[in-house]
């Protein structure tokens, strides 16, 4: 798959955006590095004149950008979700610098597979929930003494080192590496998310945390899971496996099937 077809692929997605100008000054600074697709996410307000007229020229980056309810929809066929984030969250990800991110989800993109980057809200950011759809982390080193950036501004940053990556594999494109299940059709994120809901609950069927709070072990499965990328096929051979443990689980407690 071409290099030059990858930036279709690359989404980026705002959360809880507070100010509809800063969804503007980001659509301009996709536009800027070649890339177009924007999602937003429950914003706080709805796109108004400003946020137009700081898009300054993007208008049609930011009005082609779909409005959806939650994370999980937005990067629902996802196979790769980065979220750019501070450091010393409780949520343990692999923290990647932007340069090496954005040659990450190039990579990705030109196997091809859909990616996303992922903004959180001004003032708090990704919630801890949001962060745990994703892959991994991607935090931009700013100054510790003043580290505070402009949404739009570390929208700029990870755009522009995509460009670089696009740039810099012009006259080596990037090699795609082997799909997961030798050939098989990669999950999608929607559905590796249904996998986890389900071994969520058979945990819970089976006592697994004997009265321990679940949070913890959960967090360490969804990295295991994820780095393996599983495919379809074998999302549906675990979620078997989970189904009869279900099963036997409610004949052991005499519950309903």
């Amino acid at each position: 798959m071409s290099v030059e077809t990858a930036p279709a692929r690359i989404r980026f997605v705002l959360v809880g955006t507070q100010h509809p100008g800063n969804m503007g000054a980001a659509a301009r600074a996709m536009k800027t590095m070649g890339l177009g697709r924007l999602v937003l996410v429950a914003p706080e307000k709805p796109l108004d004149e400003e946020a137009f007229r700081r898009s300054a020229g993007a208008e049609d980056v930011l009005g082609d950008a779909p409005v959806v309810a939650t994370l999980a929809e937005a990067v629902a066929d996802c196979r790769f979700v980065l979220g750019c984030t501070a450091r010393s969250r409780r949520v343990q990800l692999e923290e990647l610098l932007p340069a090496v991110a954005a040659q990450r989800v190039l990579a990705k993109a030109t196997e091809p597979a859909e990616v996303a980057f992922v903004f959180g809200r001004e003032r708090t950011g990704l919630t801890n929930e949001e962060l745990q759809l994703c892959h991994a982390a991607v935090h931009i080193p700013s100054n510790p003494e003043f580290s505070s950036l402009n949404l739009a501004a570390a929208v700029q940053v990870l755009a522009y080192e995509v460009r670089m990556a696009i740039l810099g594999a012009a006259d080596a494109p990037v090699a795609a590496p082997a799909e997961p299940g030798f050939g098989e059709a990669p999950a999608s994120h929607a559905q590796v998310e249904g996998l986890f809901g389900q071994l969520g609950d058979t945990l819970d069927e089976i006592d697994f945390h004997k009265g321990r709070a679940p949070e913890s072990a959960m967090r360490k499965l969804r990295r295991l899971f994820l780095r393996t990328e599983l495919s379809e096929q074998e999302v549906r051979l675990l979620r078997g496996i989970l189904s009869d443990a279900q099963r036997m689980a409610r004949l052991a407690t005499n519950k309903p099937l």
